[in-house]
C-alpha cells in the first residue's frame, strides 16, 4: 500500500550542534568515508513503556563481515539516569518489539537458533533468556499485547485451505516434495520489489500465555479471508501485513484488508478497515468509505480510533489524512484536520486522550506538531533548524507526560529523544554515535528556493565539500531523489549519501521538482502526464539559480545521478542536454512501455501517462529516454539489481544497448545479489568507488575506471 513508504534509511537522528562543540574543537574533524558511514550503529524506532519509565529500541552494529552484524534490543530510562542497557545478545536480530500493559515484558519476533522460521519471543525485564512462545510453521510476526496481557495477537501468511498447524505443515511438506518447480499464476499482481508472490494468505493468531496454548487462527476461517481478492497491504520486505489492532476491551481485533487485490492490473485495489470478534464472528467494517488505511491507534481512553486514510481517485497522489472515528460505535471517517496539507509521518495520541503529535515533512525538514484529536487546525510546536522527528512514541499510564521520538539531521544519526511540548525543546536519552559524527568534517545542507519558467516555487538544498573554501570553484553534482512522491530530507542515508559524495570535493545540488512531497497535495499531483521532461527542466534551472547564488560553483563542470525515479530523470537527461559532462543511472527507467509491462505494479503508470498504452496518450511515446537515443551524446554509468522487480533490470540493458548502439562512452555494472537497493556493504563500498570514480575522470581530468579504457566510441 502507498502509504507505508519504504526507503532503506537509517532513522533520522541528530543532537544539537552546539552540544557537539566541545568535542569537535578538541582534535582537527576526518573526512567521511564510506567505512564511517556505514560502521555507524543505527539506532531504531523508540517503544516508551506505557508506565513511562523505559525506551526499548533496536540497534544494529554493523559489519562488512558476512553474518557479522549484530541486532539486539537495548533499554534506556526515560529521565535520563543510567545510560542505555542491551537486553537481548543473540546471532538473530529481533524486530516489532512490543510492551506488554504491565511494562515489565516486551515480546519481540526473532528466528533463533533451531527456529525454521521467526517466532514470537517474550523477555522479562527482571532477568534471565527470552521465551518462545510460538511454534507456527509458517512463521510469526508484528506481535501485539491484549489489553489484559494474557494474551499475544500475531501475524502469518498460511497455505490456502490449512487451518491449523498440521495442515500448514502438511502443505508446505508436499509442495517441498515437488519433483518440479514452477508458478503458476491466474490474476495480477504476481511479484513485489524482490520477491515473487505465493498463493499464501495473511492471516491472524491469537497466542494465549497459559501453559499449554496452541496458537489459534481466527481469521482464515472466515468467509472474509476465503474471498478471492482478499489480501493485506504490500510491505517493503515482500511480506503483507493486516496491521492488526487490539481494541481496547480486548474482545475484538481490527485489521486493515481488501477483497480487491486482483483488480491491480486495471484499478484502484482499495482497503477496508474491519473489525471482528476474536471468539469467533464474521469481520465487519468499521467505516463504510473504501480506500487506503494506515497506522490505526486507539486513544488512550478508548473512545477514539485514529488512522490515516485516503480515497483513491485518478490523481498520481492522494495525501494520506488523519482521521477519526467514536468507539465503540464505528461509522463515517471524520478529518482531524482536514484544511492541514501535509502528510502526518508518524503520529500519536496523549496520555490524557486530548492531542494528536505529528512529525510532519516538509521542504527537507520535519516538524513536530500537536492538533486536538476532536479536530482543528495544527499547531507548529517545533521547527528544528536542522534535521527532525520520526517514530513518535507517548507512555500511555505515565504518571507526568513522556513523550519519545528519534531526532536527527544530515549529520547526525539516529539518538532518542525525550521531548518536551511545553519546553519546545527536547534532550538526548542516547549518545550513540555522537562523538563519531563530532569527528566528520560535515556541514549541514544550505537551503534555497526560486521561481521557476512555470512559475512553481522550488526548493532546494546544496552540501558542500569538506575542508570548504568560498574562494574556490567547486564541480556540481545533481543528485535527484526517487520517488517521485518524495523529498530530499536532511536526514542521514546510506543510498546517495550527499556528504559522502560531495568528500571528493564535488558541491552536491538536491532539488525538490515538481512531483515531490512536503509542499502539499497539489504540488505532487502535478506530475500526472509530464513524468520527466518538466521536472528534469526544474532540476537544470535549479542548477542554474545555484551557480547563481554560490560564485563557488562551476556549472560548466557538472555531472547528474540518481536512482530508481532518479535514474529514470538520469536517462532523461541523457535524451534531453548535453550540459552534465556525465550522467549516473541506477536502477532507471528508459522506455515507459517497457516499464509498465515488466514492472511488479502498471496501473499507476497508465493513471499518470493518461490512459493505457494503446490509448491515445502521447505520453508513452513522447516522455520515454528512448525515443531520441539518436541524441544520446553523454558519458553514462549505468548500475542496476539482478533481483529488482521495481525497475527490472531489462530497463537498465535497454539503455546500454542504446548508449552502445550510438558508441556513447558508458559502462555497466550489475549486482547479482541486489534488488531495488545495493544493500550489502561490499557491494555499497564497491559502488561508491565505482561512481567516484567515473565522476571524477569527467570532472577532474583523473585516469579512467579501473585503468581502463571508458571511451568506446570507433574512429
Amino acid at each position: 500500500m502507498a502509504m507505508k513508504k519504504f526507503a532503506f534509511l537509517l532513522v533520522s537522528a541528530g543532537l544539537s550542534l552546539g552540544a557537539l562543540a566541545p568535542i569537535a574543537a578538541a582534535e582537527p574533524r576526518q573526512v567521511i568515508s564510506h567505512e564511517k558511514l556505514w560502521m555507524m550503529k543505527r539506532v531504531g524506532a523508540p517503544q516508551v513503556s506505557p508506565d513511562g519509565k523505559w525506551v526499548v529500541y533496536a540497534l544494529v552494529e554493523p559489519s562488512y563481515e558476512k553474518d557479522g552484524t549484530v541486532s539486539d534490543l537495548w533499554l534506556v530510562p526515560t529521565d535520563g539516569s543510567a545510560v542505555p542497557r542491551r537486553l537481548t545478545s543473540s546471532k538473530a536480530g529481533e524486530s516489532s518489539p512490543r510492551w506488554a500493559p504491565d511494562s515489565r515484558r516486551i515480546a519481540f519476533a526473532a528466528k533463533r537458533e533451531g527456529d525454521d522460521e521467526a517466532q514470537i519471543y517474550v523477555i522479562d525485564l527482571a532477568g534471565g533468556e527470552a521465551r518462545r512462545i510460538t511454534s507456527v510453521p509458517t512463521g510469526a510476526g508484528n506481535p501485539q499485547w491484549r489489553p489484559d496481557g494474557g494474551a499475544i495477537l500475531f501475524e502469518s501468511s498460511v497455505y490456502p485451505g490449512a487451518l491449523d498447524a498440521a495442515a500448514n505443515k502438511q502443505a508446505a511438506a508436499e509442495r517441498k516434495a515437488r519433483k518440479f518447480n514452477m508458478r503458476v499464476y491466474e490474476h495480477f499482481p504476481i511479484r513485489y520489489w524482490n520477491e515473487w508472490l505465493d498463493d499464501r494468505r495473511p492471516a491472524l493468531f491469537v497466542q494465549e500465555l497459559t501453559e499449554g496454548s496452541v496458537a489459534r487462527d481466527i481469521l482464515s476461517p472466515t468467509t472474509l479471508a476465503r474471498v478471492d481478492g482478499f489480501g493485506g497491504s504490500a510491505q517493503g520486505d515482500g511480506g503483507v501485513s493486516l496491521s492488526p489492532l487490539w481494541s481496547p476491551d480486548g474482545k475484538e481485533v481490527l485489521l486493515t484488508a481488501t477483497t480487491e487485490r486482483w483488480n491491480a492490473a486495471y484499478a484502484r485495489v482499495n482497503f477496508g478497515l474491519y473489525r471482528m470478534p476474536v471468539a469467533g464472528g464474521e469481520p465487519r467494517l468499521v467505516t463504510p468509505q473504501p480506500g487506503e488505511y494506515g497506522d490505526a491507534t486507539f486513544s488512550p481512553d478508548g473512545k477514539t480510533l485514529v488512522f490515516k486514510f485516503n480515497t483513491q481517485g485518478e490523481a498520481v497522489y492522494d495525501l494520506a489524512r488523519l482521521n477519526r472515528v467514536a468507539w465503540p460505535a464505528g461509522g463515517a471517517a471524520t478529518p482531524v484536520a482536514p484544511g492541514f496539507d501535509r502528510d502526518a509521518e508518524s503520529f500519536a495520541v496523549s496520555a490524557d486522550s486530548r492531542s494528536l503529535y505529528l512529525t510532519v515533512p516538509e521542504a527537507g525538514m520535519t516538524n513536530f506538531y500537536r492538533v486536538p484529536v476532536a479536530g482543528g487546525k495544527p499547531e507548529l510546536v517545533i521547527a528544528p533548524k536542522v534535521g527532525g522527528y520520526a517514530g513518535i512514541s507517548i507512555a500511555e499510564n505515565a504518571a507526568t507526560p513522556v513523550l519519545v521520538a528519534s531526532y536527527g539531521s544530515a549529520i547526525h544519526p539516529a539518538e532518542i529523544v525525550r521531548i518536551d511540548p511545553s519546553a519546545r525543546a527536547h534532550r538526548n536519552l542516547t549518545q550513540v554515535n555522537v562523538a563519531q559524527a563530532a569527528s566528520i568534517d560535515w556541514a549541514s545542507p544550505e537551503h534555497f528556493w526560486f521561481t521557476a519558467k512555470n512559475g512553481r516555487r522550488i526548493h532546494s538544498m546544496i552540501v558542500k565539500p569538506p575542508a570548504f573554501d568560498a574562494s574556490r570553484k567547486y564541480p556540481l553534482l545533481v543528485l535527484m531523489h526517487g520517488g517521485p512522491a518524495a523529498m530530499h530530507a536532511d536526514a542521514i542515508g546510506l543510498r546517495w549519501n550527499p556528504h559522502l559524495l560531495a568528500s571528493a570535493g564535488y558541491v552536491v545540488l538536491m532539488t525538490d521538482y515538481t512531483g515531490s512531497t512536503g509542499y502539499g497535495e497539489e504540488f505532487a499531483r502535478k506530475i500526472k502526464l509530464d513524468p520527466l521532461r518538466g521536472p528534469a527542466n526544474e532540476i537544470n534551472e535549479a542548477a542554474d539559480e545555484a551557480a547563481r547564488l554560490f560564485p563557488f560553483i562551476d556549472k560548466a563542470n557538472a555531472c547528474a545521478a540518481g536512482a530508481s525515479y532518479g535514474g529514470h530523470l538520469a536517462n532523461w537527461m541523457e535524451a534531453s542536454t548535453t550540459r552534465y559532462k556525465c550522467l549516473v543511472s541506477h536502477a532507471g527507467e528508459v522506455d515507459l512501455l517497457t516499464q509498465w509491462g515488466t514492472s511488479d505494479f502498471s496501473y499507476g503508470r497508465e493513471v499518470a501517462s493518461g490512459g493505457p498504452p494503446w490509448g491515445d496518450s502521447k505520453v508513452w511515446r513522447d516522455q520515454s529516454p528512448i525515443t531520441y537515443g539518436n541524441d544520446w551524446k553523454t558519458p553514462m554509468l549505468l548500475t542496476a539489481g539482478e533481483r529488482d522487480f521495481r525497475v527490472p533490470m531489462a530497463n537498465t540493458l535497454e539503455t546500454w544497448a542504446t548508449l552502445q548502439r550510438q558508441q556513447v562512452p558508458s559502462r555497466l555494472l550489475i549486482f547479482p545479489d541486489a534488488w531495488h537497493w545495493i544493500t550489502k556493504p561490499e557491494d555499497s563500498r564497491q559502488f561508491y568507488r565505482e561512481v567516484d570514480a567515473w565522476l571524477a575522470h569527467y570532472l577532474k581530468g583523473a585516469p579512467a575506471v579501473n585503468g581502463g579504457p571508458v571511451v568506446v566510441k570507433q574512429p
